[in-house]
């Protein structure tokens, strides 16, 4: 499956509630993000428009990685 490249990093953050993420914090034009599902987990997000294709895929493969699933059940969260 492709990745979005028009997703923003606002939106990305509110796409993550589903998995349990809320924002924690904002520093500048970046935003903390933190889960207990799975384990605490913290992911930041740049508050880009649009995300660049390398920095979305990078935090995909840290959220794979920490909730074990695969990238087009994370991208289906998006949708």
């Amino acid at each position: 499956m492709r990745l979005p490249r028009d997703l923003t990093g606002n939106e990305l953050a509110k796409a993550l509630a589903a998995l349990g993420y809320q924002i924690t914090r904002q520093t500048g034009s970046h935003i903390r993000l933190t889960t207990a599902r799975d384990g605490e987990h913290h992911v930041t997000i740049p508050a880009h428009n649009p995300l660049k294709i390398g920095t979305l895929a990078a935090i995909l493969t840290d959220l794979e990685t920490h909730h074990r699933i695969s990238r087009e059940e994370l991208l289906n969260f998006l949708n």
